[in-house]
């Protein structure tokens, strides 16, 4: 399979005000496997900028593909074209390890899932910019002691992502406020804010708008429940795609040599060659060979 199409949860608005949501998306190659496994990067949120500007070929009618855009797609349009970018590169199902949250327990407990099984929301609002009225107690009171409940937010988007996500490892408070600053574009007669109203807003304002952006925007739930073997008690756990899918290209990278190296062995192709191609054409080939050599063996 050299490509799939597929409809986004959320879509994208370009400059004119048109929303695209086909996207054609096409598995890592071999060579890309290898520049993603070594490639250091500060941060999973730029990675996976690099791994949909290289993997997704059309939004639209828009190709080809650069880091701009695959920054402006809306959070859960990236975590579902991740998902896509894995089940083309390594398959639906999923394999993982985790341990037992419970402090008396702390078992190894193995899961194993679909990822057509991850529950995707549609979201029936397209935005760019969407409109809600604060709660009068939420109100935003200004320096004249005016009170403004009309608030206007965009939904977060990858940019963001990226300015965020290395503030969450050290204030995840800091990286929160920062976030609210960037998608709230205005409040009343304020028009954006950024941080100085941001700091106006009393923990019911921002709990409402929070809430709020939450019920507008597409979601990837990424939550998977788990029963422990060992104690029986049931629990829930975040699904960490980035880490995960991240994690299998490292381990896969040495596997990756090993493949290369028996199939230029093999059909004398180079190494170029090789790379380009796909996960899944690589191994229908190495199945063709191994049962190519199994008959010649059973013939002898």
């Amino acid at each position: 399979m050299d490509f799939a199409t597929f409809q986004l949860p959320g879509g994208y608005i370009d400059e004119g005000g048109t929303l695209h949501r086909e996207v054609e998306v096409a598995p890592l190659s071999g060579r890309e496997e290898e520049f993603l496994a070594n490639k250091q990067v500060k941060g999973a949120a730029a990675l996976v900028t690099t791994v949909l500007s290289r993997c997704v070929r059309r939004i639209g009618t828009m190709s080809p593909v650069n880091e701009v855009m695959v920054r402006n797609l809306l959070v859960a349009d990236r975590q579902y074209l991740l998902l896509k970018v894995r089940e083309l590169t390594f398959g639906e199902n999923v394999q993982a390890n985790i341990f037992c949250p419970w402090p008396d327990c702390g078992a190894r407990v193995d899961i194993d899932f679909s990822m057509g099984d991850i529950p995707i929301r549609e979201s029936a609002q397209k935005g760019p910019v969407y409109r809600m009225d604060l709660s009068e107690d939420a109100a935003v009171v200004d320096g004249q002691g005016l009170k403004h409940k009309e608030v206007l937010f965009r939904l977060p988007n990858g940019t963001d992502q990226e300015v965020v996500s290395p503030l969450l490892r050290d204030n995840e408070a800091k990286a929160l406020s920062t976030l609210l600053g960037r998608c709230v574009l205005g409040v009343g007669y304020m028009k954006n804010p950024g941080d100085e109203l941001v700091r106006m807003l009393s923990p019911l304002a921002r709990m409402e708008i929070e809430k709020e952006m939450e019920a507008v925007a597409p979601a990837v739930d990424l939550i998977m429940g788990a029963k422990c073997p060992e104690c029986g008690r049931e629990f829930s756990i975040p699904f960490d795609l980035q880490d995960f899918f991240f994690g299998e290209l490292k381990i896969s990278v040495d596997l990756l040599y090993r493949e290369v190296h028996y199939l230029a062995y093999h059909y004398h192709w180079g190494e170029r060659e090789i790379m380009e191609m796909s996960r899944e054409k690589r191994r229908r080939y190495i199945e063709v060979l191994a049962d190519e050599i199994e008959r010649l063996n059973n013939a002898v």
